[in-house]
């Protein structure tokens, strides 16, 4: 997705999206690094380290669920914010945008499947 400069700007250590909390956009990182955490019992887990152009809380378009995890920003984030209507628009644009989302998150999945069989393995 185009990454103007018109996000929203997020200083280092603020919570961007809360794990738990009712969703109903995604977010492009413009500049910038998050972290995505999720929080299991009183242990905090970090899953990724997200930077520019990388995007996160797709799901919430699509299932209309709580979030999975929560997204804080390492250092100073500039992030857009996406709703459904937004993202649709876009599509009918360039429909080879649904293409590269797909694409991402497939190889989200596939580090996810990845890690699953390690630890299962127990290496």
């Amino acid at each position: 997705m185009e990454t103007g400069g018109l996000g929203k700007v997020y200083q280092d250590g603020e919570v961007i999206v809360r794990q738990g909390e009712l969703g109903n956009c995604m977010y492009v990182i413009q500049s910038g690094k998050a972290e995505v955490l999720e929080e299991m019992g009183d242990k905090t887990v970090r899953l990724a380290v997200l930077g520019e152009k990388e995007f996160f809380g797709e799901m919430a378009i699509f299932d209309h669920d709580v979030r999975s995890a929560t997204v804080r920003a390492l250092g100073e984030v500039r992030v857009l914010t996406v709703d459904k209507r937004t993202l649709l628009r876009r599509i009918q644009e360039d429909p080879a945008l649904t293409f590269r989302l797909v694409e991402h998150i497939c190889d989200r999945l596939r580090k996810v499947d990845a890690e699953l069989a390690r630890l299962r393995a127990g290496t």
